[in-house]
């Protein structure tokens, strides 16, 4: 599929489709893959937690079905195409990411995913400089139920008010999650113990082998995922418990006598103040000396130098010890 004149001796024994924009292009092949292969689309999205969230639901959803997911964060008009095309023919459920960081991303992406369930984990400050404001990240974010079935089910963390409203001002039908206890979906007795956390659903307990309160966040998410196609609360709890982690993602190193939190796949106010709960929650006997190394979070548009103040603040509450910064903010 070609968009600039090529030359067919190149290709013996191949068609050649010339088409205006062969992206959009690998959007229309995977929309109509996707209708006629047969298989349920989970979609995701959210501010941070896309890829953990997506891989705790495939652990869980691969020990019942035949799933496909997103093999690295391919969440954008060419990995979201790419992930459906790649799904086996015998697979049952693919589950994918949406990501965005400009106006109309989303209701692109999920006009080609056409999902059975919808996602939206949470909506914070990250994108500005293609968004402006908050209000439009969550107007982006909620753009995924455009494209979700007639009889799909749409998701959202209700901790976040904004997601409520927009769903009751739209009269979007949801299912919801979150540590408030209107949530259809909640967690109690939510523990965190330095580099793991413990909470229980519908009175299993659960042990999740990762850190911090955003990780407890995207595994209620997957949970509300998992519950729709059956998963009882205590094979979701056998499952979790062996969850290994993701690269660069709250991802914990020892080296020697040094415990390594790497945190570094992206950079904004969100993931930041995680890591910073993480590292508090590490040093629970306050017996480590802490230190936090933090380079610029990017693409925040005006509100940049506030937002990097108010890091300042939540890294001096932290109790650090010491801060290596790298780069001009």
């Amino acid at each position: 599929v070609v968009q600039k004149d090529i030359a067919a001796e190149k290709f013996p024994g191949k068609y050649i489709v010339k088409v205006d924009d062969t992206i959009k292009a690998l959007g229309d092949l995977a929309r109509q893959y996707r209708k006629r292969a047969g298989y349920k689309v989970v979609a995701i999205t959210g501010s941070v937690g896309k890829t953990t969230t997506r891989q705790i639901t495939h652990d869980v959803l691969s020990r019942h079905f035949k799933t496909h997911q997103s093999p690295k964060s391919f969440n954008n008009n060419i990995g979201l195409p790419f992930t459906l095309l790649n799904a086996p023919k015998e697979t049952e459920i693919v589950i994918a990411e949406l990501g965005t960081n400009h106006i109309g991303e989303i209701a692109y992406l999920t006009r080609i995913a056409n999902p059975d369930i919808a996602a939206v984990i949470n909506v914070h400050p990250a994108h500005l400089e293609g968004f402006g404001n908050l209000e439009a990240i969550v107007k982006e974010k909620m753009s995924i139920s455009e494209g979700l079935l007639s009889d799909g089910v749409m998701i959202i963390n209700s901790d976040f008010e904004r997601l409520v409203s927009f769903c009751r001002q739209k009269k979007i039908n949801y299912k919801s999650f979150g540590k408030n206890q209107d949530a259809d979906n909640t967690a109690k007795n939510v523990r965190y113990h330095g580099l793991s956390s413990s909470f229980t659903i519908d009175n299993i307990h659960v042990e999740l082998p990762l850190p911090g309160p955003g990780n407890v966040d995207n595994a209620l998410a997957a949970w509300t995922i998992c519950k729709l196609f059956g998963i009882s609360a205590q094979d979701f709890a056998d499952a979790v418990k062996s969850f290994s982690g993701n690269v660069m993602r709250s991802e914990v190193m020892q080296v020697g006598t040094l415990t390594i939190l790497n945190d570094c796949y992206n950079a904004n106010p969100a993931s930041m103040k995680n890591a910073l709960e993480i590292l508090a929650n590490i040093d629970a006997t306050k017996t480590r000396r802490l230190v936090f190394i933090c380079g610029d979070m990017a693409e925040l548009g005006a509100q940049s130098e506030t937002l990097h103040v108010k890091l300042g603040e939540q890294i001096a509450n932290a109790n650090v010890d010491l801060i290596i910064s790298v780069g001009k903010l």
